[in-house]
């Protein structure tokens, strides 16, 4: 079998996975292309990027360009010589200049069940949507956004408090053992490729903060969905009698609540719930108050006085 020459653009926890697994194969990972360094926490301290830091363990170069475009980066790709370009979160799209390097091109892994949620942010999405299943797709990488053929599917199921970052580990996991069989047969020969369905196909565009400061006048379960999708960045948010809140974790019990959407219709005992304009009750589970640490809503209520019938508002 071919041992092929490999360039992996990655960048978040995401990507790791997959490049610990290529690493660890018979096929050679020649470069790492990753996202510049970016500053981070309350000193700024430049922070190597998740992939960055598996590569440099496994002594494997890493070239993080500013412009991808750029003659010398281009340069720099072709001189290896490369067999294939594996794309995994990498978080820029990729030029045709790019694309044409890899002998046999460039696939990606891409976390939704292809042409469903092409785009930056598909978990996020299928979460907030409240969807029951996602999964992965391995496919190749054209220049329209995430339209290319798949070459292999992986389904994996929602659970009804899974939350977005949960699930992407779950993916990034099923992403490695999928794309590595790809990969595999790549080398031995050409394994079929199917093509999407154009008219099917769906939209993720990435979050954005704004999204956060919610209506809480919903359903308890599209509260919940938006809750659970909008993690770790940048959070559900509230006000509550002045005090400024972001929500970390919720669930809709069975039965049903009194009182008119985004009202506090429980504040005792530990329970934080919250009646849905579909008669369903939240229950906030953990939550952060602005400028502390998360805690659990029993710990909120001890040092903050909630009286039934109080409307959450936008924050």
């Amino acid at each position: 079998m071919v041992s092929l020459r490999i360039i992996y653009f990655g960048t978040p926890q995401f990507a790791v996975p997959a490049l610990e697994k290529l690493i660890a194969s018979r096929h050679q990972v020649v470069t790492l292309v990753s996202q510049p360094d970016r500053p981070k926490g309350r000193g700024h301290k430049l922070q190597l990027t998740a992939t960055k830091t598996v590569a440099a363990a496994a002594a494997i170069p890493v070239v993080q360009p500013l412009k991808l475009k750029d003659p010398d980066f281009l340069a720099t790709i072709a001189d290896l010589r490369p067999d294939l370009g594996v794309v995994a979160a990498y978080g820029r799209i990729l030029p045709e200049a790019l694309l044409g390097i890899p002998r046999l091109g460039m696939i990606n892994i891409h976390g939704s069940l292809l042409p469903k949620y092409r785009g930056a942010a598909p978990v996020h999405r299928a979460v907030i949507n409240g969807d029951v299943e996602t999964g992965i797709s391995i496919m190749r990488v054209v220049k329209e956004l995430d339209a290319g053929p798949v070459f292999s599917l992986g389904r994996l199921p929602i659970g009804v408090d899974d939350t977005t970052p949960e699930i992407e580990r779950a993916l990034s996991v099923m992403g490695a053992d999928l794309v590595s069989r790809v990969v595999d047969q790549l080398s031995e020969g050409t394994p079929p490729e199917s093509p999407q369905d154009d008219a099917a196909a769906s939209y993720a565009p990435k979050i954005e903060k704004h999204e956060g400061a919610i209506d809480w006048n919903q359903s308890a379960y599209r509260l919940h969905n938006l809750i659970r999708g909008l993690q770790p960045w940048p959070l559900v948010s509230g006000r509550l009698n002045g005090v400024k809140f972001l929500v970390h974790r919720s669930v809709v019990p069975s039965g049903r609540a009194g009182g008119s959407g985004g009202t506090v219709v429980r504040a005792s005992e530990g329970v934080l719930a919250v009646a849905g304009s579909d008669g369903r009750v939240l229950h906030i589970q953990e939550l952060q108050p602005e400028g502390k640490r998360p805690m659990s809503a029993r710990d909120f209520l001890a040092g903050h006085r909630v009286a039934p019938g109080v409307r959450i508002e936008h924050a």
